[in-house]
């Protein structure tokens, strides 16, 4: 075998290789601009990795985490299909404001991350929030065309922030491609809490399933604003009107829902705010549902309610396109009536007479009082005032039956001593509606006035606590008008009381234990006689009197102190007005002459006496014909 030997001439040809290759290298390396631009283009392709969303929470947030090489491109399309084209966005906010409200929306989601509601603050001075931390979430559920299934509120969205004369205006697109996108477009006004919302796509009816539905999800956690988390618990709940627009809500305590209906706005409201979703178009078959998240008032501090709407939208030619609404602002009446869809109606003034009222009495004669008035506890006494002039008539008249069957009564005893006895029972009736006719007295005449004051009653009941302008103003030692006036804090807490004592449920219990007191005297000159057999009323009225104030110092103890404010200067006046007709006005021996004189006079009975009398009088003879079989 032939021994190979050193070559000397290939050694000199491989140098001479590697000498031109690096020649080549060096004379063809990227100039500085060249390198600057490279990386610009790798900047480019760096894009985000997006974790799904658990379903399960609506509060959970994502992980979104920035590509560094191609590969997470290729993970991202591989997981979001057609719909990785913003992925490169950073997960950024954009701002958008007025004189009175402040929105953060979040490139994720394309949703509102912060909603503030300037000029108000919380209960300890807080800034006022609807939307923070997570607390809710606006999400879109569909389906790709690639057999996907996303939520909106784990996407990325590009922001576009232009101006339409004063107005802002946001727009927020999921993107496929430039000219295909689905967008969530918001105007914000100057100084209106009403903000304009549209959801429309472009050119995805290609991308999207139509043939499976498309899922709106909107849910809220409120946040505790107002000093009693209990009473603010209590008037928190959500309202909707349906697609014939009545008007309905939810359940306030524990757990609500509603299923399958269709509806025009439905309101997440609080005791003072709201966050309202309005759409021109209705939502159809939507499911509805709240549930109070305090079960323990020492430990459950931080929110009230949990809110929540499930609604599929519809599409059109396969594209989505609904012009919405959002007002995120005070439960202010002459705010909320300014629109015309009916969301006034989120401010609890009463169902019927009750809320008629309100709304063309005492809503008017506040802000006249107001519009002069700085003080509102003032305006409170005031409006009192006009109440109980208003009132008095029915006093007098309720007062002055009273003193007419007080007059009577003498001869009322009378026919109860001369007809004893049950068998006696029709007669004796019969003879006492008799005599009243004829004195031209009637028990109902007290009864009447007493009936006609009590819608003024509850009328009062829900407009005091629905009247934001009354939230955090004071009145002597009532730090908040709108909330409980403490003045004394327990070491403890009582069941149905709370761990405070507050002054004025303590005040208007005593008015009116004195009001029914007086009272008491005046329905027991108009109560007639005890029968035999009959319930005694005059001990019912007497446990009445004490029952009465105990029960307004216990429930009253958490409501507003404005309310109990009212009660008592409203029986303190009530008081007043009774002294003086009993004293100054009515006079007993007139009345006496006068009934005299009524009985001397022919009386021409009503039909419906001749009626109770005729049924009473066969009544009669048939106990007679009864009697006689036995």
């Amino acid at each position: 075998m032939e021994e190979k030997k050193f070559d000397l001439n290939s050694l000199i040809g491989f140098v001479l290789l590697g000498a031109i290759m690096l020649w080549w290298m060096y004379t063809n390396q990227p100039t500085p601009e060249e390198l600057e631009a490279e990386k610009n283009k790798k900047t480019e392709q760096v894009q985000e990795e997006i974790v799904p969303l658990n379903n399960t929470s609506s509060n959970t947030s994502e992980k979104i985490v920035q590509a560094t090489d191609s590969l997470s491109l290729v993970k991202a399309k591989n997981q979001l299909g057609v719909f990785a084209y913003n992925a490169s966005l950073s997960d950024a906010e954009t701002i958008i404001e007025n004189e009175v409200l402040k929105l953060v929306i979040s490139n994720k989601g394309g949703q509102i991350k912060e909603a503030l509601i300037k000029n108000y603050v919380t209960y300890d001075s807080l800034p006022l929030y609807m939307i923070k931390d997570n607390n809710a979430s606006f999400n879109i559920n569909f389906g790709t065309s690639d057999n996907r299934t996303l939520n909106t509120k784990d996407l990325l969205f590009e922001p576009t922030l232009t101006t339409n004369g004063e107005n802002q205006v946001l727009s927020m697109k999921l993107k496929v491609s430039e000219d295909k996108f689905l967008e969530y477009r918001y105007e914000i006004k100057p100084t209106e809490y009403m903000v304009d919302f549209n959801i429309r796509s472009q050119g995805l009816n290609t991308s999207i399933n139509t043939s499976q539905q498309v899922i709106l999800d909107w849910n809220l956690e409120g946040y505790r604003h107002e000093k009693s988390i209990r009473y603010e618990n209590q008037q928190t709940e959500m309202y909707y009107e349906k697609e014939d627009e009545n008007i309905d809500y939810l359940s306030v305590g524990g757990e609500d829902d509603a299923e399958e209906i269709d509806v025009n706005w439905v309101a997440f409201k609080q005791h003072f705010f709201s966050t309202i979703l309005i759409s021109e178009k209705a939502f159809e078959k939507a499911n509805l549902a709240s549930k109070s998240l305090v079960e323990d008032e020492e430990i459950d501090t931080t929110h009230t309610k949990a809110f929540y709407l499930r609604a599929p939208l519809a599409l059109e030619g396969g594209e989505l396109n609904y012009n919405m609404n959002w007002y995120i602002g005070p439960n202010d009446y002459q705010i909320l009536k300014k629109y015309d869809r009916n969301i006034k109606e989120v401010v609890n003034l009463g169902w019927g007479i009750f809320g008629y009222i309100n709304r063309l009495v005492f809503i008017p004669v506040f802000n006249f009082l107001q519009g002069f008035i700085g003080n509102y506890g003032l305006i409170i006494i005031l409006l009192t005032i006009v109440v109980r002039i208003f009132m008095s008539p029915l006093v007098y008249k309720s007062y002055l039956s009273s003193a007419k069957m007080k007059v009577l009564k003498p001869e009322m005893e009378e026919i109860n001593k001369r007809l004893p006895g049950k068998e006696n029972a029709m007669k004796r009736q019969q003879e006492t509606m008799a005599l009243q006719s004829k004195a031209g007295v009637s028990p109902l005449a007290g009864c009447i006035p007493a009936v006609l004051q009590m819608p003024v009653f509850f009328a009062l009941f829900r407009f005091f606590p629905s009247n934001i302008d009354l939230r955090q103003k004071g009145f002597l030692w009532a730090d908040d008008l709108s909330a409980y006036d403490s003045v004394f804090e327990l070491p403890f807490n009582i069941p149905m009381y709370g761990s405070h004592i507050s002054l004025f449920p303590i005040l208007a219990s005593i008015a009116i234990f004195f009001y029914m007191r007086m009272s008491q005297s005046q329905q027991m000159n108009m109560q007639q006689p005890t029968q035999e057999g009959m319930p005694d009323m005059q001990k019912m009225m007497k446990m009445m009197m004490y029952f009465s104030p105990v029960m307004m110092l216990i429930f009253f103890n958490m409501y507003a102190s404005s309310l109990s404010l009212y009660y008592f200067v409203s029986n303190l006046l009530t008081i007043t007005i009774m002294l003086i007709i009993k004293n100054y006005i009515i006079d007993e021996d007139k009345i006496h002459a006068k009934i005299q004189e009524n009985k001397k006079k022919p009386k021409k009975e009503g039909k419906f006496r001749q009626r109770l009398n005729e049924a009473m009088k066969q009544a009669q003879e048939q106990q007679a014909q009864q009697k006689k079989r036995k």
